[in-house]
């Protein structure tokens, strides 16, 4: 899309409306801000819940993996590959959001099930290591060693090691970004596409004072201050973060592999994906960018069904197929029916689980 930077700023959003579609979960949405008492209090509620089995599906295998971590300890990958023979196929490495402070790969369950059937790829999903315990670089670091696993194990999973992805929303697109940085500069493994879902891509946005936070849902400044001093293990701002940690502070994006960036015109991170989608057409690295009007953070999980969802999937999808599926990009078509079904039924399912 063409990309009108004044447009998108965030204090001229002060008028900004919430998409029609969105409007009644915007209304019941709680406003509340993520802090220590309601991580303490979500993070208790997980562990007396525990996260149920994988769905048996008849097209697709879904189990964890177990391989050790950066610090020795064992670091949990739950895998979802087509049954099919076909191959060799693309893989997406994705990482979850939750403020760097919660969260699980089971969340995103039902989208990963989506991109492996429509996609034909294996997507493997990590449950690295959170916060306040294990500030950066180790959630980093245990993204690094997925990735380098999935790589190492590419014929046992009949993946095409020069067709992988990484991907991840929120504080994951954070991840995933500073993955691709980290990769690139390091010279391996090779990544071969990134898809940012609103991610939070720049410290220095959770100091801002100057933005009308009305139509904010799931994420304000305060829930985004405390995930980033979480993160960093010190105030967010300071002059010395590192490019890793706050992908937006990269000033040479050049060699990057090619990106997918989407976000809603009510979220908090609406001007850093904006400007990161910018920076990387800059430095000569092709990025869509998906802005969706009226959309808060996090709206796909809450209003699943919705038309508004299903094309923001839509889109995502098909940037995923043309990049890791070049030879069938024109007749390779993902299924326009909206979320419903199956896939709604999965997402409630894992929605209502303790974060």
């Amino acid at each position: 899309m063409l990309i009108e930077p004044d447009r998108f700023q965030a204090n001229n959003l002060t008028g900004a409306k919430f998409h029609p579609e969105l409007r009644r979960a915007a209304f019941f949405i709680p406003r509340f801000s993520l802090g220590p008492a309601s991580t303490k209090l979500i993070r208790g509620l997980r562990k007396r819940r525990p996260l149920p089995e994988p769905p048996v599906l008849a097209d697709i295998a879904i189990r964890d993996e177990y391989i050790q971590g950066p610090d020795g300890d064992s670091l949990r990958i739950r895998v979802f590959s087509p049954v099919s023979s076909d191959g060799p196929r693309p893989a997406l490495l994705w990482m979850h959001g939750g403020g760097f402070v919660i969260g699980h790969p089971e969340q995103d369950q039902a989208q990963s099930i989506e991109i492996c059937r429509k996609l034909n790829m294996v997507v493997a999903a990590v449950n690295y290591r959170l916060g306040p315990d294990y500030p950066f670089p180790a959630p980093l670091e245990d993204s690094y060693a997925a990735l380098t696993w999935l790589h190492a194990q590419a014929k046992e999973l009949n993946i095409d090691t020069a067709r992988i992805a990484v991907g991840g929303a929120s504080a994951g697109g954070n991840l995933a970004a500073g993955l691709t940085l980290l990769a690139h500069d390091l010279g391996e493994p090779p990544i071969a596409f990134q898809l940012l879902i609103y991610s939070g891509l720049d410290d220095r946005t959770s100091l801002r004072t100057d933005i009308d936070e009305r139509h904010f849902r799931l994420c304000d400044t305060r829930t985004s201050h405390f995930g980033w001093r979480t993160y960093l293990g010190s105030e967010p701002g300071g002059a010395d973060v590192p490019v890793y940690a706050a992908p937006a502070r990269r000033q040479d994006l050049r060699g990057l592999p090619p990106a997918w960036i989407g976000v809603g015109t009510c979220d908090l991170f609406l001007e850093e994906n904006v400007a990161y989608a910018m920076h990387l057409n800059e430095a000569g690295v092709p990025c869509t960018l998906e802005i969706v009007e009226g959309a808060f953070h996090a709206f796909d999980l809450v209003a699943p069904k919705t038309r508004v969802v299903g094309d923001f999937r839509e889109s995502y999808l098909a940037a995923l197929g043309a990049h890791l599926w070049p030879e069938h990009s024109h007749d390779r078509k993902t299924e326009t029916q909206h979320p419903a079904g199956e896939f709604a039924r999965a997402d409630r399912e894992y929605a209502s689980l303790p974060m």
